[in-house]
């Protein structure tokens, strides 16, 4: 379901591909295994797993995590139809994670650079030794300083240089980055975009990245900076909340707002994103459909919680796109 506050964690919702390599085969002349391919690289044998998982988070009415459910106190539907739940688990798994980091000229007042770049310190700090990184900064255009990287110190150093000026070209960014995690190890996989959401200069369109976010694997946060919503005059900062609310959702995660009279909160959001990512049921199954026409397929989880508990609130992703062949 989705909700301002939605998160779905480290986000593989699609139907994937098993990569195994294929043990030699014998010729049909004289039961000589095949040659290398060009490279030396040895055959590759792709087979369907048509295992469909979803991280799924619940938060109680105060907003607040909640662990510890089992199986059995979650529904799966797909397209209406009720799902057997194959797989379940909590575990932390490693995370490839994408950092989208405005700096752009709309990010040097109230001295939102400094608190956002703290912030990003934060989270990075909080990251596990498998975990994996790559750094987007944009402001006129995005570009990728850090590619896939488990040092922590390396991306922190980049940040710690950047400058606000030129336009945002937030869209183009997160088209970059998703564009980027197609190459990540882990199979969870997530962004983290820290901006005020006033994108004034992207080639890409709305819905360009909402087709991007809907088609990827990946899990959308953003913390907004935004000022008072009486001191946003230009068009793209009175739309930025929504702008950025919008891609966490379709992805399943989550956009944590911030006003600039409140910055010094910001490194305990990036914490609690943190958290999030880390505190997660993943629920695996066999689709009952399974045609390969590239359809939209919309998923609905529901909560069967045990007795006592208040009212429980899901966060996942809204679907995926079948295989088309």
């Amino acid at each position: 379901m989705k909700g301002r506050y939605g998160v779905l964690l480290g986000g593989l919702a699609l139907l994937g591909l098993l990569i195994l390599t294929a043990p030699p085969a014998a010729d049909s002349q004289g039961g000589n295994p095949p040659s290398p391919l060009p490279g030396g690289r040895e055959p590759i044998l792709r087979v369907d797993v048509d295992l469909v998982l979803v991280p799924v988070t619940v938060t109680d009415p105060y907003n607040r995590l909640v662990t510890g459910l089992q199986k059995q106190h979650f529904i799966l539907q797909e397209d209406g139809v009720p799902q057997e739940i194959l797989y379940f688990s909590t575990e932390d798994a490693p995370l490839s994670l994408g950092l989208v980091f405005d700096v752009s000229d709309s990010m040097n007042s109230s001295n939102k650079l400094d608190r956002a770049t703290k912030a990003a310190v934060q989270f990075l700090q909080t990251a596990n030794p498998q975990d994996e990184f790559i750094l987007v900064q944009f402001s006129d255009t995005p570009q990728l300083l850090t590619d896939f990287t488990s040092n922590v110190e390396e991306v922190q150093n980049r940040l710690l240089y950047a400058r606000a000026e030129g336009r945002t070209a937030l869209l183009d960014a997160i088209y970059l980055a998703l564009a980027t995690m197609r190459d990540a190890q882990n199979p969870r996989k997530a962004l983290l975009v820290i901006s005020d959401g006033g994108d004034n200069r992207s080639r890409y369109g709305v819905k360009d990245i909402e087709a991007a976010v809907r088609e990827s694997d990946v899990q959308v946060y953003a913390i907004g900076i935004f000022d008072p919503v009486t001191m946003r005059n230009a068009a793209e900062l009175a739309w930025g909340p929504s702008l950025l609310g919008e891609i966490a959702d379709i992805s399943g995660g989550r956009m944590f707002p911030v006003e600039v009279y409140n910055l010094h909160d910001l490194p305990d959001i990036a914490v609690k994103i943190s958290i999030e990512l880390r505190n997660q049921y993943v629920l695996g199954y066999r689709p009952n459909n399974r045609k390969r026409n590239g359809s939209w397929r919309q998923i609905k989880i529901k909560l069967s919680p045990p007795r006592g508990l208040p009212p429980l609130t899901s966060y996942a992703r809204s679907g995926y796109y079948a295989p088309s062949q």
